[in-house]
């Protein structure tokens, strides 16, 4: 079966244009068209959820057109695919550990607001020491402050 551009657009969410532009750098090297029209398969689907993948992962278009090159080449070039993805897989475990840093400051700080409204101040929670939080607060806190 195959799918228009936007029959494409509308099933992933991605502007024509986009998908246009996908197509012009390169990144569906055996795409057929029909009277110019584009007709997108499944290999042209895979490779659009692995351009996305790689697009959320911060890789750039250029290095995306590297891949998709490697994959026109063959076999010989898993080694270097297979290292583009370790790369890609550890830049995310990073950012994932740094955006849990971030959520735990903001849970510690809803906790701590929460705590000065009861109050009707911060003088005690401000001087809590962090062994006298509750665990998942304090676990919260020491995350954040690393």
């Amino acid at each position: 079966m195959t799918y228009t551009i936007g029959q494409v657009s509308e099933m992933f969410g991605i502007p024509v244009s986009t998908l246009r532009y996908y197509d012009k750098e390169g990144l569906f090297p055996n795409m057929q068209r029909v009277s110019g029209i584009r007709k997108f398969s499944g290999t042209e689907l895979e490779a659009l959820r692995v351009i996305e993948c790689l697009k959320k992962s911060g890789m750039e278009i250029r290095d995306i057109k590297q891949f998709m090159g490697w994959c026109c080449q063959g076999s010989e070039t898993y080694p270097q695919r297979l290292e583009l993805f370790r790369s890609q897989r550890a830049q995310v475990e990073a950012e994932i550990d740094r955006l849990g840093r971030v959520l735990d400051m903001l849970k510690f700080k809803c906790w701590y607001y929460e705590q000065a409204i009861k109050d009707g101040g911060e003088d005690r929670v401000g001087r809590l020491d962090p062994n006298d939080m509750p665990e998942d607060i304090r676990e919260a806190f020491l995350n954040a402050h690393e």
